[in-house]
């Protein structure tokens, strides 16, 4: 049974510092891409960034220069590192991880990131 468990959100004052974690367990499969998707209330979920099996990255235009996404192949995890946070940054972080030849996509339950201003 695959398992994607993200853990670290909570609540931060503007330009404070998260960092999230997640891991995908139980695969059996070969674990492709990873990535952190978003979505704040009201609005559709969105990718804030992602990492290859071959550390390719790529992040959002809201993401770059403030968010760093890294990866342990061996242990199936990602971080996600959220420098200067900002208010719009709250929403609800999902973890994705695409599994297998078909890379076939399974979620997370979400972490909570609130920003207070």
């Amino acid at each position: 049974q695959v398992q994607v468990v993200e853990s670290g959100g909570g609540l931060v004052k503007a330009g404070g510092s998260l960092r999230l974690s997640c891991v995908a367990a139980g695969t059996g499969f070969t674990v492709n891409s990873l990535g952190w998707y978003r979505q704040a209330p009201g609005k559709e979920r969105e990718l804030v960034a992602s990492i290859t099996r071959g550390l390719k990255t790529n992040y959002a235009e809201a993401a770059q220069g403030r968010f760093t996404i890294s990866r342990d192949n061996a242990k199936n995890t990602i971080t996600l590192q959220m420098n200067s946070l900002k208010p719009e940054d709250t929403a609800v972080y999902y973890c994705k991880a695409d599994l297998g030849v078909y890379k076939i996509s399974y979620w997370g339950q979400g972490t909570q990131v609130t920003v207070s201003s």
